[in-house]
């Protein structure tokens, strides 16, 4: 990762954007990228996929936005033209097999990343949503992914109040899990995490912690034998999808949103069957979550700013990748400044 200097973006079409980022996010999914296996072979293009900015420009199709709004750019990016995206489902856009489409921002060169002073978004109207004055810039940033991904991956649970839930993982996306289950009702949240302090996090939000060394024998004596009502998975790693599985009661819900790209997933069919388990997986339209979690955030009942510890210029940035792939102690979510 390094810091360079590169031709500021134009508009891609009458029905584009161009915005000044105020505040970018480095997510657990672009350190695919940083270790070497990213989600194209392409090399050499900017960067990031969560930004906040202020429009400084559109194009003549541009009607719901203008110069000077505070935005936020969600993470899955669809087109102005299809019903699906229309709805607010963009990962299932119409035209996603076309060439230009690109499903999230910072991938290949395709569609630059938001890691930087400027960014071109295309199809505004459906890939721009105003931030109200009552959300803070650093909440906006986790509302573009990290927080949609995690209420996506509990609503798809259908988490029922009173339940017990298991969240795997805590990153800042297992972190708002955490908040999202408890926001949902959830009667207690069991968490698997090896790091402490990320553990300490959690638990100061009510949650319960899990033996990582032994946590399926320990999920089991937390719940009297019977396991969990419902998991979200927010690692990917084959292991801890298989201990989701694992986990939940009879007819319990498995919902994964960590990042897999394992394309041969021993999943084990019989026993799944056996146990009439419920198992979801998927991509998060960030545009369909976001209505909930504007309103959820600005009445102060999840708390997304909560998870930042760290904001860094954009000449720090491979400082803020190695901060995150390493884990370092008290390292929580980490964005970067470009007025910096």
């Amino acid at each position: 990762m390094r810091c360079t200097t590169v031709p500021d973006p134009s508009l891609p079409d009458g029905l584009g954007a161009v915005v000044r980022v105020t505040l970018a996010g480095v997510c657990g999914s672009d350190l695919h990228i940083y270790a070497g296996h990213g989600f194209s072979d392409d090399i050499g293009y900017c960067v990031g996929h969560e930004a906040v900015g202020e429009v400084v420009e559109t194009g003549p199709d541009v009607r719901r936005f203008a110069v000077g709004d505070r935005v936020l750019l969600p993470a899955s990016v669809g087109c102005a033209w299809c019903a699906a995206c229309a709805s607010g489902h963009v990962v299932a856009c119409e035209h996603r097999r076309e060439p230009w489409k690109e499903y999230c921002y910072g991938m290949s060169h395709r569609l630059p990343g938001c890691q930087a002073e400027l960014v071109a978004v295309p199809h505004a109207e459906v890939n721009l949503v105003r931030v109200p004055d009552t959300v803070s810039d650093e909440a906006a940033v986790l509302l573009t992914d990290n927080a949609p991904t995690a209420w996506y991956g509990a609503r798809r649970a259908r988490i029922q109040p009173g339940e017990n839930v298991a969240v795997i993982g805590l990153g800042p996306v297992g972190q708002l899990a955490v908040q999202s289950a408890f926001a949902m009702g959830a009667a207690r949240v069991l968490v698997v995490e090896p790091v402490a302090h990320r553990r300490a996090v959690a638990l100061a939000r009510g949650a319960e912690p899990v033996d990582a060394d032994n946590p399926k024998a320990h999920l089991k004596e937390l719940t009297g034998g019977d396991g969990v009502d419902a998991v979200v998975e927010a690692v990917g790693a084959d292991a801890t999808i298989a201990l989701a599985v694992s986990a939940v009661r009879p007819a319990g819900r498995v919902s994964v949103v960590g990042v897999s790209q394992n394309d041969a997933f021993p999943f084990r069919m019989q026993a799944a069957q056996t146990k009439e388990l419920e198992f979801c997986i998927g991509l998060c339209s960030a545009q369909r979550e976001l209505p909930a979690l504007l309103a959820l955030t600005a009445a102060g009942r999840l708390d997304p700013a909560a998870l930042v510890t760290h904001r860094l210029g954009l000449a720090e940035g491979a400082r803020a990748y190695a901060l995150l792939a390493e884990r370092a102690d008290g390292v929580g979510k980490v964005l970067l400044d470009p007025t910096r």
